[in-house]
């Protein structure tokens, strides 16, 4: 008996009789494949035979800025070693404008470094639950957690969905609220016929492996405000005043400071967060193909949400203007049993997952908010503990094959009781 289950795997079948049918084991579907293609490397291959290259950021971390600029539909870039500094020296940023202290609302389903960067430069996250269509912050509870004491919204497009609505960037701009986009996993992404990343004061994006553009390790600061502009790139460097692109701001500081060598002026107590001209050469390779992964990964989230289940599963997300970054799977309703069997099903299958989306779900949960706000908190944001607890994602990427989606679909669908 145990010769003919070896046999059997060895084939590539094996029987499970909870569903009913054989199944084939080893989609071998990874989370996320790496986006670096050979004429990236080759790019970089370029670089390094120069005969004498510069490999600290120059020339081609500037040229990525200002090309990432006009793909974005903004002013002004800066190009970081991570989306993790993009946050840091966003949140520090704000903090050299309006000082220390104030609120900052922010999602209870997000990546770490955004409620990271907020506890860092001394502001207080304020929590709100998410709209499940979106999966980003519920609008209408931002607007009623808005006080005299916010210096910011910092909203997420979780896993490429759009968050943002019309009443809330009119409010805000209303009450001249600053609006921060974490766009890291919503390159593309559009809403009122803009660019995600292009409408709020400022946006931070990651170009971490298999995101929608990947430098190795990279992120990026945007924004049309030339002010704000020059103290990130001030403060991606050290604090050093020689980074200002302004020549008469350099002035000014050169005139008030006689006594400091204008070359070592520290402005801010900044920070090193600076990327490389490898990373931008890598950059600037990957945008010319940026456009057309984006739709390729866009169709693929269609196809996968059109053919699950609605009665197992969500499948009525808020679609409109996404830059799908992975494939949202989560339970319609809260079931435990159909939980386990779809974790079940995507590891005999070889596709791999992560549950609770974006972050590892519903972030109060997490050590280092619950020290700070206790075990409780993280209950009162029901939406966001059913992604927690019932929510998974898988990889999505544009060499993904259409076969395989509506295999797995297949699969998802027969799992019912």
């Amino acid at each position: 008996m145990k010769t003919k289950r070896l046999a059997r795997k060895a084939s590539g079948a094996l029987s499970d009789s909870r569903w009913g049918t054989p199944l084939e084991v080893g989609l071998n579907w990874p989370l996320m494949k790496n986006n670096i293609v050979r004429e990236d490397l080759d790019a970089v291959c370029a670089l390094l035979d120069q005969e004498d290259p510069i490999l600290t950021q120059a020339h081609q971390v500037r040229a990525f800025e200002e090309e990432w600029s006009e793909w974005l539909g903004v002013k002004h870039s800066v190009f970081v070693n991570s989306g993790s500094s993009a946050n840091l020296v966003t949140l520090a940023a704000l903090k050299e404008r309006h000082g220390a202290g104030g609120e900052v609302i922010v999602p209870t389903i997000t990546w770490v470094s955004d409620i990271a960067a907020v506890l860092h430069c001394g502001f207080e996250p304020v929590f709100v639950d998410i709209d499940p269509r979106t999966l980003g912050m519920d609008n209408n509870q931002v607007l009623a957690k808005l006080s005299a004491q916010t210096r910011a919204v910092f909203l997420t497009h979780v896993l490429g969905y759009n968050a943002l609505t019309g009443p809330l960037q009119n409010e805000l701009g209303r009450r001249g609220v600053p609006l921060l986009e974490d766009v890291c996993e919503a390159h593309g992404g559009t809403f009122d016929g803009r660019k995600l990343g292009a409408i709020g004061l400022v946006s931070n994006f990651s170009f971490y492996y298999a995101h929608h553009l990947s430098t190795i390790e990279g992120g990026m600061v945007c924004t049309n405000d030339a002010e704000l502009y020059e103290t990130v790139r001030m403060l991606r460097s050290h604090g050093l005043v020689r980074e200002l692109d302004s020549e008469s701001r350099r002035k000014e500081y050169a005139d008030e400071y006689v006594d400091l060598n204008p070359e070592f002026t520290f402005a801010y107590p900044g920070y090193n967060v600076r990327s490389t001209e490898i990373n931008a050469v890598i950059g600037r390779s990957q945008l010319k193909r940026l456009d057309e992964n984006i739709l390729r990964r866009t169709e693929n989230l269609q196809l996968f949400l059109k053919h699950l289940d609605p009665s197992l599963y969500q499948t009525d997300f808020a679609t409109e203007g996404s830059s799908n970054y992975a494939f949202t799977l989560i339970l319609k309703d809260p079931d435990a049993v159909l939980c386990r069997r779809v974790m079940t099903c995507l590891k005999t299958h070889g596709v791999e997952f992560r549950r609770g989306t974006a972050g590892g779900g519903n972030q109060l949960r997490q050590p280092y908010l619950r020290r700070l706000f206790g075990p409780d908190e993280c209950t009162k944001y029901p939406c966001a503990d059913h992604v927690h607890f019932f929510g998974l994602y898988i990889g999505n990427y544009p060499t993904l094959p259409r076969d395989k989606i509506l295999r797995l679909c297949e699969l998802l669908n027969s799992l019912a009781v």
